[in-house]
């Protein structure tokens, strides 16, 4: 195959310069004054800056109720990461079989990715809630999450790796559709039942989806969940559902505490950073590429 070649050396770099400055506007400066507002705080008014160095993330990781926040968030990320994964594996499964309706049932799962964060947050909330939910209703046990922590975080999960099911089924279903009918078809001839081929054939082909679906999972748990979190439970009862994410907007918009947000999503970025780098030193080396 022949090279494509630009006629002019300018060309390329004037058609990727448009993506680069819309990074710099809204990627790479913002980073970039997050950390430095790290360093300072700010008068209630912001007429003034006060550099204090360190101070803010000291007093972070010095804090009992941030300590908490931390726990919370990476309790959540986890139930968010395996629910959706587990759900969206047995689904795409399902949806792979020779059924009528497939198009309606595969459409019906994928579209769930379209709604934004805060619309799922509020369909969970008329599901749910205590006074008038439709589902809440129906229950024959008190799930009233308004004043339990352990119920208002399994809702919040729930609803958070719902939202999230589209996505995980859309790459689970093309990775199934990638593996050859006729490994399954010898599989089966040898006797391999169904879940004999699952776990010789299928999961071992799916790993490289799986690994992938991992690192959006847990991205989207630390980042993107901010709408349901602050839609549904507004990080209550008592804190049980503050995620980081949400911290950081709680004391940059709410308390007026500029500095403090920003030393908040600085580590809130060293913590996912430091969570995906131990995912790629113990998980990547069970990939199976081939």
């Amino acid at each position: 195959m022949d090279q494509f070649k630009f006629k002019s050396k300018k060309l390329p770099y004037l058609l990727v310069l448009p993506q680069m400055i819309i990074v710099a506007i809204f990627v790479l400066y913002p980073t970039f004054e997050s950390i430095r507002m790290s360093f300072y705080t700010q008068t209630l008014f912001g007429e003034q800056l006060n550099f204090v160095g360190l101070s803010n993330y000291i007093d972070l990781v010095t804090n009992p109720d941030y300590v908490q926040t931390i726990s919370v968030t990476l309790i959540f990320s986890a139930g968010v990461t395996v629910i959706g994964l587990v759900l969206g594996m047995a689904l795409s499964l399902l949806v792979n079989q020779k059924i009528g309706g497939l198009f309606f049932y595969r459409s019906s799962l994928i579209w769930l990715y379209a709604l934004s964060p805060a619309v799922a947050g509020t369909i969970w909330m008329f599901l749910m809630h205590p006074s008038y939910g439709v589902i809440n209703r129906m229950l024959p046990f008190d799930f009233n999450w308004l004043l339990s922590g352990t119920h208002a975080m399994i809702l919040v999960v729930v609803a958070a790796a719902w939202r999230m099911l589209g996505y995980n089924v859309a790459f689970f279903l093309a990775g199934l559709q990638g593996i050859p009918d006729s490994l399954l078809e010898a599989a089966s001839l040898d006797g391999a039942g169904p879940l004999q081929r699952f776990r010789r054939i299928i999961f071992p082909l799916l790993t490289p989806t799986t690994f992938f679906l991992i690192t959006m999972n847990l991205v989207y748990s630390f980042y993107r969940t901010f709408g349901i979190i602050h839609t549904v439970t507004k990080g209550g009862p008592y804190g049980s559902t503050r995620i980081m994410v949400y911290n950081v907007y709680r004391d940059g918009f709410i308390n007026m505490r500029p500095g403090a947000s920003s030393a908040q999503s600085v580590l809130l970025f060293v913590v996912v950073i430091i969570i995906i780098l131990l995912q790629f030193k113990y998980l990547e080396g069970r990939v199976h590429y081939g």
